[in-house]
C-alpha cells in the first residue's frame, strides 16, 4: 500500500489550551511535527503539511491550505482527501509526538484488512479518528457533512464504515495527544 497511500498532518487548529502553535512545540529537543515525521517517512515518503502558518516551510515539505477554513479537522480531512491522488490517505494531528513507525505500520496493515472502511486507532477508552486512514472514496461523504454544517468528527467517523483497532496496552502512550502544557510537562517527566 506504500505507493497507494498518502499522508497528511493536519497542522491547523487555534492551539487554545497549549498557548502557542501545537505542531511546533518542542519535545526533547525536537517539535512535535518532527517527532511526527520520523514515525511517518519509513511509510510514506512525501507527507504534506496542512497549514497555512508559514513557520511550517522549515521542514521543506509540501504544505496546503485547507480548502474551506474553520471547519475543524473534518475540513483538514476534506482537503487531504481532495489534494491526494492516492486511494488512501494516512491523516495525523499534530500533537502525538510519541507515535511510531512500528503503530502506523501496525494501523496500515490493519486497514488492509477492509480498505472500504475508516480505520483508526483507540486505547480502548478514547477513538483517536486523527490517527487514521480514510479511503479516498470517503471524500464526497466529507464534502457533505461540511456542507450541511455537521463537523463534529467522531460523528461523522460512527456514520460511516469504520474499523477502530484497538491498541494493546504497551502501544497507548504512543497515541496520547498533547493539549496542554500540564500533559506536556507530564510526557517530559515520564520520558
Amino acid at each position: 500500500m506504500k505507493g497507494n497511500l498518502a499522508a497528511y498532518t493536519l497542522c491547523g487548529g487555534k492551539s487554545t489550551r497549549m498557548g502557542e502553535e501545537k505542531g511546533l512545540v518542542e519535545f526533547q529537543g525536537k517539535s512535535f511535527v518532527e517527532w511526527i515525521l520520523e514515525a511517518v517517512f519509513p511509510i510514506v515518503s512525501n507527507p504534506v503539511l496542512v497549514t497555512k502558518n508559514p513557520a511550517y516551510q522549515s521542514f521543506n515539505l509540501e504544505m496546503i491550505q485547507d480548502v474551506i477554513e474553520d471547519q475543524g479537522p473534518l475540513g483538514g480531512i476534506l482537503t487531504a482527501l481532495r489534494h491526494s491522488d492516492s486511494d488512501f490517505v494516512l491523516i495525523l494531528s499534530c500533537d502525538i509526538p510519541k507515535i511510531t513507525t512500528e503503530v502506523l505500520t501496525f494501523l496500515v496493515e490493519k486497514s488492509r484488512e477492509a480498505p472500504e472502511k475508516i480505520t483508526f486507532l483507540s486505547d480502548g477508552k478514547n477513538d483517536y479518528p486523527l490517527i487514521g486512514i480514510y479511503p479516498k472514496q470517503q471524500l464526497k461523504f466529507v464534502e457533505k457533512s461540511i456542507l450541511k454544517g455537521e463537523l463534529k468528527l467522531r460523528q461523522f467517523v460512527e456514520s460511516m464504515p469504520n474499523q477502530r483497532i484497538v491498541l494493546n496496552h504497551g502501544r497507548i502512550p504512543t497515541v496520547q495527544n498533547i493539549n496542554t502544557k500540564a500533559q506536556l510537562q507530564s510526557l517530559s517527566q515520564t520520558y
